[in-house]
């Protein structure tokens, strides 16, 4: 049985809407990863657990390149009573940005571009050479990491180390069936508890592995000790580092087409502001990100609160909302770090009502896109791309309805 098929029809449901006025109190995360992926959770039900207790009620999975934990997401959302929002993230290429030498969300990396699937049919719909191209990259990144252990058990094997990683223990115990780096620096982190029971002599061994540099973290810090074993063997100019294959990157209008094939709306994650309150060279102009991202039928957006300052946020979002986007907030949750599932600006800054609100109606046509395509009617981007702006604020108070009844 459909899960939608607990909800009224839409006439009732927007009857109902009529009713609604709240779009302030309602908390929402669209974009969270689960072990799918990478996670700073254990579970599924860990992460809704915390969103229960905080009390978020619209919360999406979020996962790369995976949309396996989708059923499992929707059951223990509905035991929970919480509307899930059911995306996938993919790293693309646009080869244009990469000849001008243009970063556009990849800080690190010109022409990567990030790009959710917001609001992905379940049971998935995506078929044929979409979803071949979706497998072989996925095959191009576990090789990718594979290689990257293989290099990381040759250091361990220099340094007397005693173990080894094994990436099929890790894929096995560690994951739900994708294995990024990330795996591999918790695994690493993991041994090192395992063969070493004194702090220095952990310390010591962490010393020996990247090379004579100290460990700058304390030792109990599981988070940071893993970010730095990422920043000193995995990442470029590390030991272990590989290069990534040109096939490892789908190009951005491919990864757009396996959104929409999948029925779901293609999204833009913002990097917005760092800490020093810079921007990549693709965002720092918004009027010119957002003729670029029409231009490239991207009609959404979303934006890592914690990432950025509460005025950039208010600037951005409601800039990319009264320019015709869907706009949403997350909190990603793809490292090691436990943090809220409810969400702040940087430097645990409450968000404003301001800022509820949009999200809010945001996630409201994510949840009412869901429902149509899940009843065979037209979402609010079709497959070809193209996005019913006009009537947006109608697919707002459909899934505003359908967030109440949930």
């Amino acid at each position: 049985m459909s899960y939608y098929s607990k909800f009224s029809d839409k006439p009732t449901l927007l009857e109902k809407a009529d009713q609604i006025n709240d779009w302030t109190s309602v908390r929402v995360n669209a974009h969270v990863h689960t072990p799918y992926s990478f996670s700073a959770f254990d579970s599924i039900p860990q992460a809704l657990d915390m969103a229960v207790d905080e009390g978020v009620k619209v919360i999406g999975v979020n996962d790369f390149y995976t949309v396996d934990g989708h059923e499992r997401w929707i059951n223990e959302c509905e035991k929970r009573r919480l509307f899930p929002l059911l995306n996938s993230e993919f790293i693309s290429l646009n080869r244009d940005d990469q000849a001008k030498n243009i970063r556009v969300n990849d800080p690190n990396n010109p022409g990567r571009m990030y790009l959710s699937g917001k609001g992905l049919a379940f049971p998935s719909q995506l078929r044929d050479s979409y979803l071949q191209q979706l497998i072989d990259v996925k095959a191009e990144l576990s090789d990718h990491v594979i290689r990257m252990c293989e290099k990381l058990n040759d250091i361990l094997l220099a340094c007397d180390a005693g173990f080894s990683i094994s990436y099929s223990a890790v894929k096995e115990e560690m994951t739900r069936g994708n294995v990024r780096e990330r795996h591999l620096a918790k695994a690493l982190r993991l041994k090192v508890d395992e063969f070493f029971t004194e702090k220095q002599a952990k310390i010591e061994f962490f010393k020996k592995l990247f090379g004579g540099k100290d460990l700058k973290s304390d030792i109990s810090d599981f988070a940071a000790v893993e970010n730095e074993i990422r920043a000193n063997l995995l990442k470029a100019g590390g030991a272990a580092f590989v290069a990534e294959s040109p096939k490892a990157f789908l190009d951005m209008e491919m990864v757009r087409q396996i959104i929409l094939h999948a029925r779901g709306i293609p999204t833009y994650p913002f990097l917005a502001d760092d800490s020093k309150g810079r921007f990549t060279d693709f965002e720092t102009d918004k009027k010119n990100v957002a003729l670029v991202l029409k231009k490239r039928g991207i009609h959404s957006v979303e934006f890592i609160t914690t990432r950025n300052s509460l005025a950039v946020l208010e600037e951005y979002a409601g800039y990319f909302y009264n320019e015709g986007f869907v706009v949403t907030f997350g909190s990603e949750h793809n490292t090691p770090a436990m943090e809220p599932v409810e969400l702040s600006a940087r430097g645990k800054t409450p968000l404003s009502d301001f800022l509820m609100e949009i999200n809010l109606r945001g996630a409201a046509v994510i949840a009412a896109h869901q429902y149509l395509v899940a009843k065979g009617e037209k979402g609010y981007v079709d497959i070809s791309g193209v996005a019913d702006v006009a009537n947006r604020d109608m697919y707002e108070r459909l899934g505003r309805a359908l967030i109440e009844e949930a």
